[in-house]
């Protein structure tokens, strides 16, 4: 028998999509109720820490955009010399 665990995903496993809805369940849980204290902490800890992961696959995808869009202009102006070549 397999042992279920009451433990959240870790937030650097999930998606990208699946991290931003479990955060906008989170703040929808804080906008509906009023929360006991130790359920706020755990919820403010989660959000905490998928918006850090969140906004460093946002760094990292920023990252890698600018670094690859000089690449790809440059192989464009390598395209069209070649092409005003023919």
């Amino acid at each position: 028998m397999t042992a279920v665990s009451n433990e959240p995903t870790p937030v650097d496993v999930l998606s990208y999509t699946d991290a931003s809805r479990e955060l906008e369940t989170i703040v929808e849980f804080f906008e509906q109720r009023e929360v006991d204290v130790d359920v706020l902490v755990a919820r403010l800890e989660r959000a905490t820490a998928l918006i850090d992961e969140l906004d460093r696959r946002l760094r990292h995808t920023k990252a890698q955009v600018e670094e690859l869009v000089p690449r790809l202009e440059a192989l464009a102006v390598e395209v069209e010399v070649d092409d005003d070549d023919e």
